[in-house]
């Protein structure tokens, strides 16, 4: 159930989820389904936004083992597995000056194996750098069992030799249509614009020999006709030099009009917001900011940016273009900005509309992106006629915005598909837009795959004659019919309109998604148990089961969610970074747990903070009497603990854990710089073998720099109260929050001083507990908050002098520092003590997540591997991190010693000699 979800408004729950590991088990399941009859259905990245990827049969997931990433020709070409994301492959490419020319706004999420299977464009592409025109070779598995490599010298022999049935039938229909000019022109007229409906028929007369035609036709089919193991790209320049502007016109039509003009001096892209979108973005406080002040009535924005390699390109690209801006019938004067700030803010606005639409959609309805194409000149009269459309049709909340350089736009409604006179409406507006776009002489999808949204309408777009010739390429590669049936071509004309997700009112977190999948490579469970979008997915199946008084599938559920769910979420907030509607799953798992939590450990937990000093005191000399005895005296009796008391309440000890750590003392001081708050975890953790820990090494360097600290008076029983809040012990939250609060209002003289907290996300606790405190006590509101890197980076670091720098260091940032935005100062610090800084491209949350690594392992095991992989074959002269329980998990995970930046920082600092 929970893997069933897309972001697409369809739902199918498959009879079994496979997750195959290589070519040979893709095959093997071939092979079977032919057999049994079984259909399949491939799944990567989950982010289609219109139903290729949901199954009611066999769903098979391809992206836990296809994530390869190799970069060749010094970034010239990429070859990449069908799991790999297009933001990691760009990360790659970075470094070369290269990107994929391909580049979809879901690029977070969405992997190479969709990317391929839809013809991905976006918002710079268009139809010259999409995957159709940048893929270079691919490694394909035909229906027949047949592996098949384009790129291969001989390749178009092999397939005839293997398949001949199928090389036969490509080189026929080919023949077919070059034999008639009339459906040669038809397919350049239907390829002449972004079009991803139905086959890619200009493979036919595009490329001459079978094997390429296959290769190219295995571009936007859905995963109908094979599975494409792997990809090989002609990757594109990344422009570094660019201008931005916002421009406003009067009405949408003066804005669609002044189109052709401005394709002519050559933008990168042009994006589209009506003045539905205008309004929408101004819900959110940074896109109101970066918005021209007026009232928005008829208004329409294109936002436009020219990209070009080198500062004269762009500046000869931009004198040309001012000079249009003023003839043009704008609002206001419009100016391109070169500033990144700028220019980010202005982004910010578009790519927050689906974000800020889809957030704030009626509870119980679910958020329909639509995507056509028409010819430019066009574009004018179908925004009219479809704005027309909406208040026809009672989508009166509708907005429309996308690539209008390209004549692509996206129109977003919301609809609630409990309701029988909705579907109505949605069926009958379906309709009305198939016939307003084909009017216009467009195509029904332009970017985001045909799907079954509009498997009904390929026969109606494209005439007898060529759908005819798209059947016979469906039989000819799948003469079974075993690849995702109904999917790009159907004999079904209401398919559209059935199995339509339902989206029941649950909570905060729940109702906000629009299960598009972002949150899911960030996620550390993700390749365990289940990801954010999936707990979600299966609160909303509960809360369908009690809705519909089936106890006994609600009682399964909650039975079958205690682990995957609950007790194997890291509640690290990673999902929040990445999710469009910024929802922090966490938060509705610690509600989950608050529901779960026996009575007997609430009460442990709430006792232990009463007396937090002597029970940190009690860990760390429990460590560090473990750590002296022989490992068997202590694993036995542990496990057999564990097995009575359970793992989600008893932590496995292991060999890897440090030795207790030193108490916390408190130290007052009337000449105070800042109050350094140390962590507890470091009196319960010792620190690295070798090293002194964090708070030394904090001390050690403000001293350094001529900086004085004060420490809180009775810090031994203060904490940041996440240990509470993780577990959704709410009263022991509540009483640990006050005291810390409390003392550190104290101790910073009110808020005039600082607060500098030694551990990553203690630091971010201690913010959260603060909006907690002020609910109660608005004065802590002056409270200032500081982790350690970026009270460094900016006020230590400068006092120092930095010696004999070490040679490479090794970067693992922490889910806390990236939510914070502190990643950048901790790469100042890793920069200033080494010559070269690595932080792995399969950087993620490492899951230790407090005792979460302790209590589940496996948890942590999974969400490190694959960094642990990039840094293995290498060694450096040092490793670190921010964070005490993260330095733990990474050493766990990696076997190397894994540090706090600062305890590097303080082996090669000196102060400043001044004169």
């Amino acid at each position: 159930m929970a893997a069933a979800v897309d972001a697409s408004h369809y739902l199918l729950t498959p009879r079994a989820v496979v997750t195959a590991q290589d070519v040979q088990e893709v095959g093997t399941l071939f092979a079977t389904a032919t057999a049994h009859g079984e259909t399949l259905t491939f799944r990567s990245g989950g982010t289609s936004l219109s139903g290729q990827a949901s199954s009611g049969n066999v769903l098979v997931d391809t992206r836990k083992f296809f994530r390869s990433v190799a970069v060749e020709e010094d970034g010239l070409v990429a070859r990449l597995g069908p799991g790999a994301t297009v933001r990691q492959v760009n990360a790659r490419l970075l470094r070369y000056g290269r990107k994929l020319g391909p580049d979809p706004a879901s690029e977070i999420a969405c992997t190479i194996g969709g990317v391929v299977a839809n013809n991905s464009s976006g918002m710079a592409c268009g139809t010259r750098q999409n995957t159709y025109s940048t893929l270079r070779s691919a490694m394909i598995v035909l229906p027949s069992g047949t592996v098949v490599d384009t790129a291969a010298a001989d390749a178009d022999d092999r397939l005839r030799a293997t398949d001949p049935e199928l090389w036969h039938a490509v080189t026929a229909l080919r023949e077919q249509i070059l034999s008639d000019p009339q459906l040669v022109a038809e397919i350049e007229c239907q390829y002449s614009i972004k079009n991803t409906m139905g086959y890619g028929l200009n493979s036919l007369i595009d490329h001459e020999e079978p094997i390429q035609i296959l290769a190219h036709l295995m571009v936007g089919s859905e995963g109908t006709l094979g599975f494409i193991a792997e990809a090989t790209f002609n990757t594109v320049p990344l422009h570094t030099f660019a201008a931005t502007a916002l421009l406003v016109f009067d009405t949408l039509r003066d804005a669609t009009d002044a189109l052709v003009d401005l394709n002519a001096t050559s933008p990168a892209t042009i994006e589209l917001m009506d003045a539905a979108s205008l309004r929408a973005a101004r819900i959110d406080p940074e896109s109101r900011a970066a918005l021209p002040p007026f009232d928005v009535v008829d208004h329409c924005a294109l936002l436009i940016e020219y990209q070009a390699a080198t500062a004269d390109e762009l500046s000869a690209l931009t004198l040309e273009a001012q000079a249009l801006l003023e003839r043009l019938p704008l609002t206001r004067t419009a100016v391109l900005s070169q500033d990144p700030v700028v220019r980010a803010s202005l982004w910010r606005v578009r790519k927050g509309l689906y974000a800020t639409v889809a957030g704030s959609r009626p509870p119980g309805t679910t958020a329909l992106l639509k995507d056509i194409a028409v010819p430019v000149e066009q574009l004018s009269d179908t925004c009219a006629a479809l704005t027309h459309l909406f208040q026809a049709h009672g989508y009166g909340d509708a907005v429309i915005f996308g690539h209008a350089k390209d004549g692509n736009i996206h129109f977003l409604i919301n609809e609630d598909f409990e309701t029988a006179s909705h579907l109505a409406r949605y069926a009958a507006f379906t309709e009305d837009m198939v016939d307003i776009v084909l009017a216009a002489g467009g195509t029904l999808k332009a970017e985001h795959g045909t799907g079954r949204i509009m498997a009904p309408f390929v026969a109606r777009q494209y005439g007898p004659e060529l759908y005819s010739i798209m059947l016979a390429l469906k039989k000819a590669f799948d003469p079974a019919g075993i690849l995702n049936p109904d999917v790009v071509l159907t004999a079904d004309p209401d398919l559209h309109m059935k199995h339509l997700k339902s989206t029941p009112t649950v909570e905060a977190e729940v109702d906000r998604c629009v299960e598009c999948g972002y949150c899911e490579p960030v996620c550390p469970s993700k390749d365990l148990t289940t990801t954010p979008r999936q707990r979600i997915v299966v609160q909303r199946a509960i809360a369908d089961a009690d809705s519909a008084g089936d106890t006994a599938l609600s009682a399964e559920l909650r039975r079958e969610q205690e682990y995957d769910v609950i007790n194997t979420c890291a509640v690290d907030g990673m999902c929040q970074t990445a999710c469009p509607v910024l929802i922090n799953t966490g938060d509705l798992v610690r509600r989950l747990r608050s529901e779960t939590i026996g009575t007997v450990e609430a009460a442990a937990w709430t006792a232990a903070g009463k007396a937090w000093k002597p029970a940190t005191r009690g860990v760390s000399t429990a460590l560090t009497i473990a750590a002296a005895l022989p490992p068997a005296l202590i694993t036995v009796p542990n496990a057999a603990a564990r097995a009575v008391l359970g793992a989600d309440t008893l932590p496995l000890w292991s060999q890897d854990l440090p030795r207790g750590g030193a108490g916390r003392r408190s130290r007052s001081s009337t000449t105070a710089d800042a109050v350094h708050f140390q962590a507890c975890v470091g009196t319960m953790f010792g620190p690295a073998e070798g090293g002194d820990g964090v708070a030394v090494a904090l001390e050690s360097l403000a001293a350094k720099a001529g900086i004085e600290l004060a420490r809180p008076d009775g810090i031994g029983n203060q904490c940041c109260g996440t240990p509470w809040k993780s577990k959704g012990i709410s009263d022991g939250y509540h009483d640990m929050v006050e005291r810390t609060a409390a003392a550190l209002w104290q101790a910073s003289d009110h808020g005039r001083l600082p607060v500098i907290c030694d551990n990553s996300s203690c630091s971010e606790g201690l913010v959260l507990a603060l909006e907690k405190a002020v609910e109660e006590h608005p004065e802590f509101r002056s409270l200032q908050i500081v982790d350690t890197v970026d009270y460094t980076a900016e006020h230590i670091l400068p006092g120092l002098d930095i010696g004999n720098r070490i040679g490479s260091i090794v970067v693992h940032p922490t889910c806390s520092s990236t939510r914070a935005g502190s990643d950048t100062n901790l790469a100042v610090l890793a920069s200033a003590v080494a010559s070269e800084v690595t932080v792995p491209a399969n950087w993620g949350c490492c899951a230790f997540a407090g005792d979460r690594g302790m209590l589940h392992p496996e948890l942590t095991s999974s969400a490190t591997q694959r960094e642990a992989h990039d840094i293995a074959a290498i060694e450096f002269d040092a490793y670190v991190s921010c964070n005490r329980m993260c330095e733990i998990g990474m050493t766990r995970a990696t076997g190397r010693p894994y540090r706090h930046i600062l305890e590097v920082l303080d082996t090669v600092a000196t102060a400043q000699h001044k004169e």
